[in-house]
């Protein structure tokens, strides 16, 4: 604090240290807080409300026979018989009504009661759901890693500035062009009848169902995060001394050992952080597994959440499966970093 201080001054440091306030209370910590709130707790009936549904029950019927009654009064022949018992029913009808207005108002009162039993709606089906989507996340993860190393290696090592230029561009230019824009591009390519099928029916396959199948998410979603997997990776070995790579060459090392012992585990920063951004986006993603699959196929676990909050607007339920699922994202963080041993320090370099 001592160095802020002397370093930006009074007034810098204190407008510094204002908007990291808001950036880490308001903008992460408050709605963290706001959503644990509201996943813990629901609107119930009261205690005694089924009984009180009979009592209102049973004074309507006695309206409805006392509408009989005042039919009944009407056709009185004796006038003043008739007044004094239409206004008796009139009383009894008002004390009744009174009664009912009561008893409607206790009844519709919800309670608000702090409970686990929004997280237990999550029954079988959901869970299937969740797992299904942690899996392919993980998946996803895998994919693009696999995917991504290579392509960081080669540009940050092994190709001139002028083509690691060319090839950093060709990644990046198609991030110009909208999210749903590129998605929707891939369904069009993964489509039955589009490109990629009528590729496979010139070498003579059959058209494979990739929509359908889920296997078009996967292309979707690496395509749509693949920077963020390579970004990381390549920042992580631009650091990398070329010397070391030539030094275990020229010892006799293997080109697989050479990744295997000098490059993973110099990138394991690189590695942690594109796998934890890619996988957190993968687990996230609503627009990409809904629109391959055209709605079509099993839900992704963060269109369950969608139709919590907005289709059956129950809110306390929908917060309790995004904490479930923000839950396993936080692990997953934890994990990579206690299995690639690297700390916050070397993620935040």
């Amino acid at each position: 604090m001592t160095r802020l201080f002397r370093a930006f001054g009074t007034p810098l440091s204190a407008l510094i240290l204002l908007f990291s306030g808001i950036w880490i209370f308001g903008l992460i910590a408050a709605p963290q807080l706001i959503m644990i709130e509201q996943s813990l707790w629901r609107m119930e009936r009261p205690a005694g409300a089924a009984e009180i549904s009979v009592q209102i029950d049973g004074l309507y019927n006695q309206l409805d026979v006392m509408a009989l009654d005042r039919s009944a009064a009407d056709a009185e022949t004796d006038a003043a018989k008739r007044t004094a018992d239409l206004a008796a029913i009139d009383a009894k009808e008002a004390a009744l009504k009174a009664e009912i207005a009561v008893l409607e108002q206790t009844e519709s009162t919800p309670v608000k009661v702090y409970t686990l039993a929004n997280f237990g709606q999550m029954g079988a089906a959901h869970l299937a759901i969740f797992a299904k989507t942690i899996a392919a996340s993980l998946a996803v993860s895998a994919i693009a890693l696999v995917v991504c190393y290579p392509i960081a290696y080669a540009v940050a090592k092994l190709e001139t500035p002028r083509t690691a230029a060319i090839i950093m561009l060709g990644l990046v230019i198609p991030y110009a062009i909208n999210e749903l824009l590129r998605i929707f591009a891939w369904q069009m390519i993964l489509n039955q009848n589009g490109p990629a099928n009528l590729l496979l029916g010139l070498l003579g396959f059959d058209p494979v169902p990739f929509l359908e199948s889920g296997t078009g998410v996967f292309v979707a979603m690496v395509y749509a995060y693949i920077l963020f997997m390579v970004f990381p990776l390549y920042n992580v070995l631009e650091t990398l001394d070329s010397n070391q790579v030539e030094a275990a060459r020229d010892l006799g090392a293997s080109t697989w050992n050479i990744h295997r012992r000098v490059v993973i585990p110099h990138a394991r920063p690189g590695i942690a952080v594109g796998c934890i951004m890619t996988f957190m986006l993968s687990a996230g993603s609503y627009a990409v597994p809904y629109i391959m699959t055209r709605g079509t196929a099993s839900p992704w676990f963060t269109q369950l959440i969608y139709n919590r909050f907005f289709e059956a607007t129950n809110w306390n339920v929908g917060a309790a499966y995004a904490l479930s699922l923000l839950a396993v994202c936080t692990v997953f963080i934890f994990g990579m970093m206690r299995i690639l041993k690297v700390s916050l320090k070397d993620i935040a370099k």
